[in-house]
C-alpha cells in the first residue's frame, strides 16, 4: 500500500464491480462507519484569509460546499432537509438562524427544494408566512437522519426516508395547537402550479408543478384532520394550512410519498416503501443501507477528522444523480409521457462537472446504478434524437465509453454508441457551435473589449478542448465495437485541442472566426 497525504492508509476491499455483498462492519474493531458521516460539512463558507487566499468584501457569502445536511438514501428520489433559505444552492446555509420549512428533493445546485412542509403551531408571521428561529445547539443529524427544535413553536422535528419517501416525526409541546403548514408555492425554482387535497380523514395529496417537472405527492398524517386552509391563487402565491383534532397525544408522524408520474404512484410509493413501518425501524434502515454501501471502503489508521472527511465525502459522492421512477417502474420520460421501464431511470447526472471523477466512483460502487443511469440517458436520446449533456462538453461520450470498457454493460451499447456518434456530428443540444468545430478545428469566440470572469460568449476554448477529448473517448469505444473508420476519424478530431494553444503565450487561447487569435487576453 502507498500512503497517501493526508497521513493514512486507504485500503479498497470488495470493490470488483461484483461487490454486491451486506458489510454490517468495517474495520478489525467492528466500528460502524455511520459514525464518521457528518452531514453539515460543506453547509458554512471558509472566511479565514489565510485559507481562501484573499479578504472576502463586507457582505459577501463565499461559497460553500452547497450541501445540506437533511436525510437521504443513495440515488434516492427524496432528499428530505430544512431549508433556511430560498434560492440558494442547497437551501441550508449554516450561518442562518431561521428554518423555513422541510422540503422533499434536493441537488446543492439552486433547484429543487420542493415539496415544503413545516409543522406550527399559532398563526402566520407578518408576511404570512411560518417560519421558526433554531439552533444548532439544538439540531443533529446524520447518514439517513435529521433533528431539529423550532425555538418559535417549541417543537421537536425529526427527519429520515426510503428511495421515494419522507417519513416526519413531530412532537409538539402541547396536543391542543396542532397544524402543520404546505408552503407549495415555493421552491428553489419557479412554481407554476400547486394544489393539495383531503383524503378521508387522515391524509392529504396534492402536487407542485416546476418548470418540466410536476412532483406529486401522497401524505398520511397519524392524528385525524379537523381542516385544511387554502390561501393565494395556486401559482405564485399561497399556503396551506393544516389544523390537526385536538387530542392526549403531542407526537404527529406524517408519512409522504413522492412520485413524478402520478398521486396514485405516490401513494403506491409510500405503501411499499413504508406502509405501517414505524420511524425507527425506517431510521434504522436507511443508517445501514449507508452501511453496507460505505463499508465497502475500508480505511486504516487516521485520524478521527480524517476519517470523517473521509466518509462523509464518499456520502456526499453517492447522492446524485437522484432515482425518477416508482416503485412499479413507472417515470415520466423526456417527451413528458408516461412511460415504463425494466430499469430504474434515473435524472440526468452532472456530466460536465462529475464524468472525470464522481461518476467513475459511480461505476465502481455501485454499477447496477451506473448501468441504469446509461439506460436512462439512452432513453432520453432515444426520444429526442440526442443524448443529453450539463454545461460544456459531451461528456455523455467519456461516461459511457469508459463505464462500458470497465465491464460495465447490460443496455443496449450499439444503440447507444449510434445515439453518440448522433451527438458528435449533428450541431444540436448535446454539442453547440459542432459545425464550426467540425469545419475550422475549433470554436472562435468575439473580441470582447472588457473581458471578465463572467465573460463566457460561446466558450471556445472550452468547448474546443472538451469535444476533443469527447471525440478522444468516443473513439476508444468506435475501437472496442470494431468500428474501424469512426476510429480514426475521430482520433485525428481528438487533436483539435492543439488549435486552441498559443506557443507566444503558452496559453489555451480564444481565436477570433478568422482564426487570428483574441486580443484583449488576460490570462488571469
Amino acid at each position: 500500500m502507498n500512503k497517501l497525504k493526508t497521513g493514512f492508509v486507504l485500503c479498497i476491499v470488495s470493490m470488483a464491480l461484483s461487490c454486491n455483498t451486506p458489510r454490517q462492519v468495517a474495520g478489525n474493531n467492528k466500528e460502524r462507519v455511520t459514525q464518521y458521516v457528518n452531514t453539515f460539512i460543506g453547509s458554512a463558507p471558509l472566511l479565514d484569509p489565510k485559507v481562501i487566499g484573499y479578504t472576502p468584501p463586507p457582505n459577501w457569502r463565499v461559497w460553500a460546499g452547497l450541501t445540506y445536511p437533511g436525510s437521504a438514501l443513495p440515488n434516492a428520489m427524496v432528499q428530505l432537509s430544512p431549508i433556511t433559505e430560498y434560492g440558494t444552492g442547497a437551501g441550508y446555509e449554516y450561518e442562518d438562524t431561521i428554518i423555513h420549512g422541510f422540503t422533499h428533493t434536493n441537488k446543492g445546485h439552486w433547484n429543487l427544494c420542493n415539496i415544503p412542509i413545516i409543522p406550527v403551531t399559532g398563526g402566520p408571521n407578518a408576511d404570512g408566512k411560518y417560519s421558526s428561529v433554531f439552533s444548532h445547539a439544538k439540531e443533529s443529524a446524520g447518514a439517513g437522519f435529521y433533528n431539529v427544535f423550532l425555538e418559535d413553536y417549541q417543537i421537536e422535528v425529526n427527519l429520515t426516508s426510503t428511495l421515494r419517501c419522507g417519513f416526519h416525526r413531530y412532537i409538539y409541546s402541547s396536543a391542543d395547537d396542532k397544524k402543520i403548514v404546505f408552503d407549495l408555492s415555493r421552491a428553489n425554482n419557479k412554481v407554476l402550479s400547486w394544489d393539495i387535497k383531503q383524503v378521508g380523514n387522515n391524509a392529504v395529496e396534492g402536487f407542485q408543478q416546476v418548470h418540466e417537472n410536476t412532483i406529486y405527492f401522497f401524505a398520511y398524517l397519524t392524528d385525524e384532520i379537523e381542516s385544511l386552509q387554502k390561501t393565494g391563487n395556486h401559482k405564485d402565491e399561497g399556503l396551506a394550512v393544516i389544523k390537526l383534532k385536538k387530542g392526549n397525544n403531542k407526537t404527529v408522524e406524517l408519512k409522504i410519498g413522492l412520485s413524478y408520474v402520478s398521486v396514485l404512484n405516490a401513494r403506491q410509493n409510500l405503501e411499499s416503501e413504508i406502509g405501517n413501518t414505524s420511524f425507527e425501524a425506517i431510521r434504522s434502515k436507511a443508517d445501514s443501507t449507508w452501511e453496507e454501501s460505505l463499508s465497502k471502503i475500508e480505511l486504516k489508521g487516521g485520524t478521527q477528522k480524517q476519517r470523517e472527511m473521509f466518509y462523509s465525502s464518499l456520502y456526499r459522492s453517492l447522492l446524485w444523480p437522484a432515482l425518477k421512477s416508482d416503485v412499479n417502474g413507472e417515470y415520466t420520460d423526456a417527451n413528458h409521457q408516461t412511460a415504463k421501464g425494466n430499469f430504474s431511470y434515473y435524472a440526468v447526472p452532472s456530466l460536465w462537472d462529475t464524468y472525470r471523477n464522481k461518476l467513475v466512483l459511480l461505476g465502481i460502487m455501485p454499477p447496477k446504478v451506473t448501468g441504469d443511469v446509461i439506460q436512462s440517458l439512452k432513453d432520453i436520446g432515444d426520444k429526442t434524437g440526442f443524448i443529453p449533456t450539463f454545461f460544456h462538453g459531451d461528456h455523455a461520450a467519456p461516461f459511457i465509453a469508459g463505464s462500458y470498457l470497465r465491464g460495465i454493460d447490460g443496455y443496449d451499447v450499439k444503440s447507444t454508441y449510434q445515439l453518440l456518434l448522433r451527438n458528435a456530428n449533428i450541431e444540436g443540444p448535446s454539442r453547440p457551435h459542432l459545425n464550426e468545430y467540425l469545419q475550422k478545428g475549433f470554436i472562435s469566440d468575439p473580441d470582447i473589449a472588457n473581458p471578465h470572469v463572467e465573460t463566457k460568449a460561446n466558450a471556445g476554448v472550452s468547448k474546443t478542448l472538451e469535444y476533443s477529448y469527447d471525440d478522444y473517448s468516443l473513439a476508444q469505444l468506435a475501437k472496442k465495437l470494431g468500428d474501424s473508420t469512426n476510429y480514426k476519424i475521430l482520433m485525428t478530431r481528438s487533436k483539435n485541442y492543439r488549435n486552441m494553444f498559443d506557443p507566444s503565450t503558452n496559453f489555451m487561447r480564444g481565436r477570433l472566426s478568422n482564426g487570428d487569435w483574441i486580443k484583449n487576453f488576460n490570462p488571469q
